[in-house]
């Protein structure tokens, strides 16, 4: 029972400072006090900052008691904080370009006017309007790739009990349907796409659909700077760990869209990366999305027969 009620005092005492702070940087007395406590001398001294962006609801709170009961107490770092809890988000429009970062909130028509509480942390959203993704807009400004790499415990079984090597997702973090514009029409009409040169030469236009009726209707893009960013951080990823590397599209619906990302894959892989991964006997290749998993779940490791990038 002490136990329990000292966790339950933490939690009220992070609640209390975030339900106080209205500021999108938190003061820096309140973050002072948690690096000037005395912790000895014992903790790993971390030799540059590390930015800290905080969430929305309960792991904000959750976070806080983690932090300062599992984290500081072992490791010397200076945190450079941000709020990127939703009320706050929606106070200063998204400016901040700026990562231990807490779960945060996507809001939907609700969120907007909603009101929500948890513990001591309270406060009515009604947002100016309904903000992008946070994740989005983070991977946006950060380009490049997210890595998903799982952490392998002795004693935790794995979901898949044949696989006895890790598997990696690279996630391409820019563009696609996170910074899509999607739309709904309610009357008939003609759903067009417009591409216009900015060097004044003659543009096209694409006739998407006639909606009989109501529907709905998106646009979204990329481009040949991000997708070579993310096939070179893909290969050079693969390389440094010594795994095979999987690439996974809907060439055969997507022609253009997916395979725009294939050709980039298979230009940078033949003119550049080739070499490296024949030197260590591992393959690079292409697999249709529709034989991805089925094709994984048989394998016993994550190597398989695949020589080529392309199939």
């Amino acid at each position: 029972m002490a136990g329990y009620l000292k966790v339950l005092s933490s939690l009220s005492r992070s609640a209390a400072t975030f339900s106080k702070n209205p500021a999108v940087l938190a003061p820096a007395a309140t973050f002072q006090s948690l690096q000037q406590r005395n912790y000895g001398d014992k903790r790993i001294k971390v030799s540059q900052p590390v930015v800290e962006m905080d969430g929305d609801e309960m792991t904000r709170i959750i976070w806080e008691f983690i932090k300062e009961k599992l984290i500081l107490s072992n490791v010397d770092v200076e945190l450079k904080y941000y709020d990127l809890g939703l009320p706050y988000r929606d106070q200063t429009d998204d400016q901040y370009h700026v990562a231990v970062k807490c779960a945060t909130i996507t809001p939907d028509e609700q969120r907007v006017e909603e009101s929500n509480h948890t513990l001591h942390y309270f406060c009515k959203f009604k947002l100016k309007k309904m903000w992008k993704s946070p994740n989005g807009t983070i991977r946006n400004i950060l380009g490049g790739t997210v890595f998903r790499e799982p952490i392998i415990c002795k004693n935790i079984p794995r979901l898949v009990p044949g696989w006895t090597q890790p598997i990696t997702i690279g996630r391409h973090a820019f563009g696609d349907q996170y910074r899509a514009t999607d739309f709904v029409v309610s009357q008939p009409g003609t759903f067009k796409m417009v591409f216009s040169p900015t060097d004044g030469s003659k543009g096209q236009e694409w006739e998407v659909y006639k909606f009989p009726g109501g529907g709905c209707g998106m646009g979204m893009y990329n481009t040949d700077e991000s997708i070579s960013g993310f096939a070179h951080s893909c290969f050079q990823y693969a390389i440094g760990k010594k795994w095979p590397l999987y690439l996974s599209t809907k060439n055969t619906i997507l022609k253009a869209y997916d395979g725009r990302f294939k050709d980039i894959f298979e230009e940078i892989y033949q003119a550049l990366v080739f070499v490296a991964f024949y030197d260590l006997i591992t393959p690079a290749c292409h697999i249709l999305a529709d034989t991805f998993a089925y094709r994984f779940c048989l394998f016993k490791t994550c190597t398989t027969q695949f020589t080529e990038f392309s199939i």
